[in-house]
């Protein structure tokens, strides 16, 4: 009897296939493997971030400006596995307890006249578990 498989050995049993943007409880802003990847962020080397507080919401903005003032770093993970922020000077300016609105979030792309393409997250607080 013959065998007609073909297998390939899955050889990513640690990698975080997220397409989300997470916010981590020590004030920083996470873009995982999967995201980072898709988006192309290893092409950029800056956020910008942007708060609606009405809303709730992060815009997130990715540039190679360096002229910019107000820009932060990307931190990018030397094994691949994606990259982050630390975004400490934002929360605290902004009235953000990180520690209350960690978690994963999804995202959504817009392009705002003015702006310019933002990728956009609506914080909420986590509920204890």
């Amino acid at each position: 009897m013959s065998c007609m498989f073909n297998f390939t050995k899955f050889e990513r049993t640690n990698a975080r296939e997220v397409d989300k943007i997470t916010v981590t409880a020590s004030n920083a802003i996470g873009f995982p493997t999967k995201f980072y990847q898709d988006q192309g962020l290893k092409d950029y080397k800056y956020v910008v971030l942007y708060y609606d507080s009405q809303e709730m919401a992060v815009g997130i903005q990715f540039t190679n400006n360096e002229e910019e003032k107000h820009k932060f770093s990307i931190l990018k993970s030397k094994q691949g596995y994606g990259g982050s922020i630390v975004a400490t000077s934002f929360f605290k300016t902004s009235s953000i307890n990180p520690k209350e609105y960690h978690g994963r979030y999804e995202w959504q792309k817009e392009n705002l006249e003015g702006v310019g393409e933002l990728y956009i997250i609506k914080l909420k607080p986590q509920t204890s578990v």
